[in-house]
């Protein structure tokens, strides 16, 4: 038998498009809260804010992705799974179903599960426990 589909929610940082099983999505809010540092915390957790009443700890994504170029921080996706993380991204574009046969693994790492090619684009999918652990 082979492997379902999987949806994923597709999301920008800088220029580059990323992806993460929507299984992994509890929300998605605006980055209109000012976030409050956490002294000697580790250099991918931003800070806090409170969403809704809840302490969500807010991780940037792009220090273990390692990307390297500016990004807006415009959105927050809140993990369903991490109590209270959340990644600090860009923008979010769609949900879009991933059959497993079309991903390329070989590119994968600690933090990436590997490449999925679009006509018009790559995108990299994420490991959510990577980035916020």
């Amino acid at each position: 038998m082979a492997d379902e589909e999987t949806s994923v929610l597709e999301f920008s940082l800088g220029d580059g498009r990323y992806c993460l099983d929507i299984s992994h999505v509890d929300e998605i809010v605006d980055a209109a809260e000012e976030i409050t540092e956490i002294p000697n915390s580790p250099p991918h957790v931003i800070g806090v804010v409170d969403l809704r009443g809840e302490t969500t700890t807010i991780v940037d994504p792009t220090v273990k992705l390692d990307v390297d170029e500016d990004t807006s921080g415009s959105r927050i996706i809140v993990l369903s799974e991490f109590d209270g993380k959340g990644l600090l991204i860009d923008d979010v574009h769609q949900v879009e179903a991933v059959d497993p046969e079309s991903v390329d693994t070989s590119t994968a790492t600690e933090s990436t599960k590997g490449v999925i090619r679009r006509e018009d684009r790559f995108v990299i999918w994420v490991e959510p426990k990577a980035l916020v652990s």
